[in-house]
């Protein structure tokens, strides 16, 4: 089975009690990554995601860099806001961040997802809001259904 196939069943039954923010981490070693997931709520179909951590538990495909990495989530991660396109790649220290092609707009505020490989093990996905009339950004949840979330796991790692 694969990532997304693996994870969706366990979104779809993922119920934290109380208020506040709630974890997930859920190993899959048949796909070779474990999945760890804040979020503010969850309910039977969709989270308020604050962060998602991929963290790969197998050796990477043969050849992979991380620009390579990057360019392969940037076309295949399709299931966001806004599509998400390589913003920067530093080989030397094997890092690659991804951003929203063209953030949200609403006046003066901008959203924008942005996704950091570290290595070839690990993708973690946030969503920053900004105004322009103050310097600086804020990381703010997400809403996606765990259809869109699985789906998101599987773009990320292949």
């Amino acid at each position: 089975m694969t990532l997304p196939e693996l994870l969706l069943p366990r979104l779809s039954e993922w119920r934290p009690a109380g208020a506040g923010r709630h974890s997930l981490s859920a190993a899959f070693p048949d796909a070779g990554w474990t999945v760890r997931l804040a979020a503010d709520r969850t309910d039977s179909l969709s989270c308020l995601v604050w962060e998602m951590t991929l963290t790969r538990t197998a050796d990477p495909p043969a050849g992979l860099t991380p620009a390579g990495w990057a360019a392969a989530v940037a076309a295949r991660a399709t299931g966001l806001l806004e599509p998400v396109a390589v913003h920067e790649v530093d080989e030397t220290r094997g890092e690659a961040v991804l951003r929203s092609a063209a953030p949200a707009a609403k006046g003066d505020n901008r959203a924008y997802y942005e996704v950091r490989l570290t290595g070839l093990t690990t993708a973690v996905v946030r969503r920053y809001a900004a105004d322009r009339a103050v310097p600086g950004r804020t990381q703010v949840a997400f809403a996606l259904t765990h259809e869109v979330l699985a789906k998101l796991a599987g773009d990320l790692t292949g």
